[in-house]
This record gives structure tokens, sequence and C-alpha cells, in this order.
């Protein structure tokens, strides 16, 4: 027997045609909606129902970002040296996209999301970066993914300060957030939950947002800021592109 619960009632939000069916006789929940079908593990859809009871909602204020303040911020590359963080646009145009932690399931399509472009990019003279907390997920996320770009790490958070990044509860577990990780799920991408439940991830790096920006040539050059609002908030490629592709750029 399935018990069917409206999201109207799960998330106290106005989404009326969307309904998360929990079969008793499956591991798994079928989520659906006027548009499309999405099927999730019954643990990670637990972990979003129970997590959203514990937000607190209260409104993020604006704040300015001074290009300068950034470039005191220090990152690490995949061997553990330090350089400033303006150093990766000091010289180059390049993309440099910031994530909640190398294990997060959304961090990883986004990782997807951004080379699938980098030939465009290297056509453009663009450098593509991927920026997480730790330097030891940073080599793991490295040997599971191969990623196309760039990799470093920042655990000190400094960047993500400078650059005014939203972090919390309210930010990670949304309805938004949710549905988008069950969509990753059914594209085939996973979470690493060995590196998500990490002391570090655990205690910060989870609830800490990230956002892309494009910058450079030039220590205090950016020409491009997306802070994401929740998990999962991706831009629409084609605002990157053409902030660090396009010709009149």
């Amino acid at each position: 027997m399935a018990a069917s619960l409206s999201t109207t009632t799960v998330y106290g939000v106005a989404a009326a045609t969307k309904k998360i069916h929990m079969h008793n006789s499956s591991n798994h929940a079928v989520v659906k909606s006027s548009q499309q079908l999405y099927s999730c593990p019954k643990f990670l859809l637990r972990h979003f129902l129970h997590a959203k009871s514990t937000l607190r909602n209260s409104p993020t204020p604006k704040r300015l970002i001074t290009p300068s303040a950034i470039s005191s911020s220090a990152v690490y590359n995949l061997d553990g040296k330090g350089i400033p963080i303006s150093d990766l646009w000091k010289d180059r145009k390049a993309v440099v996209a910031f994530a909640r932690h190398f294990g997060c399931v959304l961090c990883r399509k986004r990782a997807d999301y951004l080379a699938a472009e980098k030939d465009k990019m290297d056509a453009a003279g663009v450098a593509l970066v991927l920026i997480a907390p730790h330097i030891d997920q940073a080599k793991a996320f490295y040997e599971q993914t191969k990623f196309k770009g760039e990799v470093y790490a920042d655990p000190s958070y400094s960047s993500y300060e400078a650059l005014k990044f939203v972090s919390g509860v309210s930010t990670t577990f949304t309805p938004g957030a949710g549905l988008k990780i069950i969509q990753a799920y059914v594209e085939g991408y996973r979470q690493d939950w060995a590196l998500s439940f990490e002391k570090d991830t655990r205690t910060r790096g989870g609830w800490q947002q990230g956002g892309i920006i494009v910058a450079g040539p030039g220590k205090n050059s950016i020409s491009y800021i997306h802070k994401d609002k929740e998990a999962g908030d991706d831009p629409n490629i084609e605002d990157i592109l053409k902030a660090c592709c396009s010709q009149s750029n």
C-alpha cells in the first residue's frame, strides 16, 4: 500500500500538482509532478523531509563584494601547494566554480555541466577551475571524476566568505534542492557519502553554498558572479559563456 503525501503538506509550498508516494514494498519513492516522474532512494527522501522540519527561515542580507577582498584568500592545488586565489586569473580569464564540498552530488553534476562547455572555453583561452573546501577530498574527487579543469581547495573558506556566498541549513534543504538531487540520481549521479560524512564536511562544509565567477585578466577583475541561493542553483550556461567567451568581453 502506498502512502501519498502532497508536497504542499510536506514542504509548505504551493505545489499541489506534486505528489510523493512511499511504497512499502520498495526501497524507492516516486515523486510525481505535472511534468516529470522521478524515482529516488527512500533514505534520500526521508533525509530531506526530516531536515525540512528543522529549517529556520531568515532573510539573507545583500552584501557588497570588493574584488580586492578576495585577493588574499589562499587555495591549494592537488599537491598541497598554496597560492593566492587571484593568481588563478591574474594573467588569464577563468571560469571559477565554487562547490559545497567534493562529495556533493549536485556539485558533481555542476562539474560536468561546466566541463561539457570546456571546448568553447579552450577556444576562447579561458581556464576552467573548480574549488571546494577540502584538500584530501579534492584528490579523491579528481581521481573519481577525471574532471577536465583545474581543481583547488580552500580549507579556510576564506574565498567563500570574501565572495559573500550564503551558508546555512535553510539554503541546503529546500524543496528545489530536494527535487534537483532526485533528478541527479535519476541521471546517474551519486553522492560520495564517505566524503560527505567526514567531520569537517558535517560541521560546516555541508551547509556552505558556492557559486560561479568569471574573473581576469587582472587580480581585481571579476566580470560575472553568480551566488547560489540554494544547493544546486546552477545559472544558465549561456550566461556564463557570454561572460567568459563572447568576443565582446
